[in-house]
């Protein structure tokens, strides 16, 4: 079982990242948990998501001492990172935060996410650069999981399809050369 807690701002797709690796879990049989939280504004507000995957059923979906942290924006990154279980993984966008939690029984990927989605094609896919380093850190669920989501998503839309194709890989290209702080 894995505890995956993403947080950031609204308009960031933190939710839409969180969904679309519940339904990667599903796609793969596993059971899967994803509980939303976000204040009320459309953008700009907090927004933040907790996704459970696991091979046996699940309990609760409360996600209070994620495995894994992923910190798209600085207040996020500093509000969540003490609650990441020792032993834990934390994502942070580097593009938008400092890396430093403070504490050496953690590990820190610093990825520069918005950079690389520009790189990508559109600052939009910011949130699948982190799904991609996600992927290649954790190996959660698989890339064909992800790749399917996108297609269901961007159906009719193959430009976006493959920016966010683009990010994706990318963000795993970011791990293998050193995002790990």
């Amino acid at each position: 079982m894995i505890r995956i807690l993403l947080a950031g701002q609204g308009g960031q797709g933190v939710l839409s990242a969180g969904k679309m690796l519940a339904e990667s879990g599903l796609w793969e049989g596993k059971e899967v948990s994803y509980l939303p939280a976000y204040g009320p504004e459309m953008r700009g507000g907090t927004a933040n998501c907790s996704v459970i995957i696991s091979d046996e059923e699940i309990a609760s979906p409360l996600c209070n001492n994620p495995d894994v942290l992923i910190a798209m924006n600085g207040p996020s990154f500093h509000k969540f990172a003490p609650r990441v279980r020792s032993g834990g993984i934390v994502i942070v966008n580097g593009s938008l935060s400092d890396c430093y939690a403070g504490r050496d029984d953690i590990s820190v990927y610093d990825i520069a996410a918005n950079d690389i989605a520009m790189q990508a094609g559109d600052i939009r896919s910011a949130n699948n650069v982190i799904l991609g380093a996600l992927c290649q850190i954790t190996h959660i669920v698989k890339d064909k999981s992800i790749i399917n989501c996108l297609n269901e998503k961007f159906v009719g839309k193959p430009a976006l399809m493959e920016i966010n194709a683009r990010a994706f890989e990318l963000g795993k290209a970011a791990v293998e050369s050193g995002g790990e702080r």
